[in-house]
């Protein structure tokens, strides 16, 4: 039964040109990645546990072989998108007070009001 998934537009872009490069269907890419994905993790030279272990400071990155240090990079950047609880925390208050938030294009200060979406 077919599932579906929401991705981000940067992700579906790089699917989209990858499909259309190898000949494939946006689902039949999306497929052959998955199948690389899952080989590589199941491979010797790929360890999921250590690159968990990096994410947590549990292992130096220098210890990791290529292939972790490849998924070890991609979660790193992964993760710092992500706003911490101290940091939402920090820009709520900033929103209930009407202070700026952020930046536009233009490195113009972003105000939000105490309205704004979280």
């Amino acid at each position: 039964m077919a599932q579906s998934v929401k991705l981000s537009d940067d992700v579906m872009a790089a699917v989209r040109r990858e499909a259309e490069l190898q000949s494939r269907s946006v689902a039949g890419q999306l497929s052959h990645w998955v199948r690389l994905g899952r080989a590589i993790e199941q491979s010797g030279a790929y360890d999921h546990a250590r690159v968990t272990a990096a994410l947590d400071g549990r292992l130096d990155t220098v210890e990791l072989r290529e292939e972790e240090a490849i998924a070890w990079l991609d979660a790193f950047t992964e993760k710092m998108f992500e706003p911490s609880a101290t940091e939402q925390a920090f820009f709520a208050k900033r929103r209930k007070l009407g202070r700026g938030v952020g930046l536009d294009a233009a490195g113009n200060l972003i105000h939000a009001g105490p309205d704004a979406a979280a």
